[in-house]
């Protein structure tokens, strides 16, 4: 029995504000990935200190965690992609 061929994948994990969450998807999508994880409501400690994950009025006040596998060959645009929002927050 032969192996099945493998793809190797890269996965890229991004945590953004739910205002941001619908052109990272938009973007997971235009570089050609198949799909995606979105966890909303997530809560940690980064750059802008501890952050919460209830919801205080909408969805857009929360975090998104969005979750990706990418073939190697597409890590670099979508990295491109998400730099600018990513610098701008």
């Amino acid at each position: 029995m032969t192996a099945p061929a493998l793809t190797k994948m890269t996965k890229v994990e991004v945590v953004v504000s739910g205002s941001d969450a619908p052109a990272v998807r938009d973007l997971i999508q235009s570089i050609g990935a198949t799909g995606y994880t979105s966890l909303s409501g997530v809560s940690g400690l980064g750059h802008h200190g501890y952050r919460q994950g209830r919801l205080l009025f909408n969805q857009q006040a929360t975090l998104e965690l969005i979750i990706t596998v990418v073939p190697e060959p597409k890590v670099n645009a979508l990295l491109a992609g998400l730099r600018p929002l990513l610098d701008a927050a």
